[in-house]
C-alpha cells in the first residue's frame, strides 16, 4: 500500500484546510485509515480514523466537532476537513493505513506527511 498526503499549507487561526490522502495498491481499499500529526519536539499523536468501509469514525478529543474525516472508496482517497484551526495544531500531518482499528501509531503504512502551519 502506498499513501500520498497533500493539502497542507499556511492558514490563519480560525481558518480551515482540507487534507487528502491518496492510497494505491491492490489491497488498499480494505485497510482502515487514519491521520496523525507530529509537532516539533513532540511525539506523533492520533487525530482521526475511518474504517475501511467508512462506517466507523474516531476522533481525538481535541479535534471533535472541528475536524471531519471522510473517505471516497471509488477514488481510494481519504480526506480530513479541518475547521477552526489553532496555532498549537501546527504540525506535520501524516496519513496511515492498517488492518487494526483504529490504526495505531505503529501502523503498517505511512504517507510522507504534509505540513500544516497555523498562524496566530
Amino acid at each position: 500500500v502506498q499513501l500520498q498526503a497533500s493539502g497542507g499549507g499556511l492558514v490563519q487561526a480560525g481558518g480551515s484546510l482540507t487534507l487528502s490522502c491518496a492510497a494505491s495498491g491492490r489491497t488498499s481499499s480494505i485497510y482502515n485509515m487514519g491521520w496523525f500529526r507530529q509537532a516539533p519536539g513532540k511525539e506523533r499523536e492520533f487525530v482521526a480514523a475511518i474504517s475501511w468501509s467508512g462506517g466507523s469514525r474516531a476522533y481525538a478529543d481535541s479535534v471533535k466537532g472541528r475536524f471531519t474525516i471522510s473517505r471516497d472508496r471509488a477514488k481510494n482517497t481519504m480526506y480530513l476537513q479541518m475547521n477552526s484551526l489553532k496555532p498549537e495544531e501546527t504540525a506535520v500531518y501524516y496519513c496511515a493505513a492498517d488492518r487494526d482499528w483504529p490504526p495505531p501509531v505503529g501502523s503498517d503504512y505511512w504517507g510522507q506527511g504534509t505540513l500544516v502551519t497555523v498562524s496566530s
